[in-house]
This record gives C-alpha cells, sequence and structure tokens, in this order.
C-alpha cells in the first residue's frame, strides 16, 4: 500500500529555510570582492564597492561610492537585507506559534518589498556600469547570479506567504490531513 500526502506541519520550516537561503546569498553579494562584472581578460572587474583595472601584475582599484547610482545601488541591496532579516525573524515567530493570516500576509508583503528593492539595485548596476566599459567582453559573475538568486526566493516566498493563508488550519493541524491511498 502507498500513501501519498502532504504533511502541512512539517512544512512550516520550509519557508524559514528559503528565507536563511536568500540571506545568505545577498550577504555573499553584498560582500563579495571579486567583483560582479568582469572582462574575458580578468583585467577588468568591478563588483559592488570597487571598480578594478589590472597593468601587469599591479591592480588599480578605485572606490565606487564617489558615484550616486553605486551608493543608491548598495543601499537598495543593504536596506533589501535588512528588510529580509526582519522578514525572516517575523516569519519564525510567526511558524512557531499558530500560524496567523496577519503574520502571513506581513512576510509576504515585507519579502515582496525586499524583491522589488533587490531587482531595481540588480538592474541600476549593470546599466550604468555600461558607461565604464571601453572595449572588450564583459560578463557578470557569480556574485552577481548569488544577488539575483536572492531576489527570485524572495519574490516567489512573498506569493508562497500571501498564499499560504487559505491552509493555516491544516498547517496548525486542526484539520485532518487529507491522503491518497492506493493498493
Amino acid at each position: 500500500m502507498f500513501r501519498c500526502g502532504l504533511a502541512y506541519p512539517r512544512c512550516r520550516w520550509i519557508m524559514p529555510l528559503l528565507l536563511i537561503f536568500a540571506i545568505i546569498f545577498d550577504i555573499i553579494a553584498i560582500a563579495a570582492q571579486s567583483g560582479w562584472i568582469q572582462d574575458r581578460d580578468n583585467t577588468h572587474y568591478s563588483s559592488m564597492w570597487k571598480d578594478c583595472r589590472r597593468m601587469g601584475d599591479e591592480s588599480d582599484c578605485m572606490s565606487l561610492m564617489d558615484e550616486s547610482w553605486a551608493r543608491a545601488v548598495a543601499a537598495l541591496m543593504i536596506i533589501g537585507l535588512l528588510i529580509l532579516i526582519i522578514a525572516f525573524v517575523v516569519s519564525l515567530v510567526a511558524l512557531c506559534n499558530d500560524v496567523s493570516v496577519g503574520a502571513c500576509i506581513t512576510v509576504g508583503v515585507l519579502l515582496f518589498i525586499v524583491a522589488l528593492l533587490q531587482f531595481i539595485g540588480l538592474i541600476i548596476y549593470p546599466v550604468n556600469f555600461n558607461d565604464r566599459i571601453f572595449e572588450g567582453e564583459y560578463e557578470y559573475t557569480w556574485a552577481y547570479g548569488f544577488g539575483w538568486g536572492a531576489t527570485i526566493i524572495c519574490l516567489g516566498c512573498s506569493f508562497i506567504f500571501c498564499c499560504i493563508t487559505s491552509c493555516i488550519s491544516k498547517i496548525n493541524g486542526d484539520e485532518k490531513m487529507e491522503y491518497c491511498i492506493t493498493r
């Protein structure tokens, strides 16, 4: 006999776990010094914080924080990370106790705001960086990809937290689980 079903009470820990991954991805993207964009020859790379050019064995780096667009990107990413941490704490509190509709909607809205802020920051960066490119082919690096990964996780979790309100009685264990049983 095969029994298939969804144990909703066990699933309450998946969402905070996904948010932990989003926080880790955000920290990696923000703290990365190796660059968000680099050219194929590895002579020019740029992170969220600095722009570096290699000439032989020497590297000439300058801070991007003198540029208003770079400060805006840093602010959007850091504010997004802080709101993400707040959303994580609220989700932990909400899912450790009996889940309430208000808490789920709050977390969903916070995560949507995070996704929106980071989306804007991740778009502003390459658009303005293109003004700094002289020649050559440039590629986005793993650190920039982690930023997009965190943004996509936040966007997906925001929709799930808003839709999960229809399953609160199952998550809290108030409703009997339904199984599909085959013989």
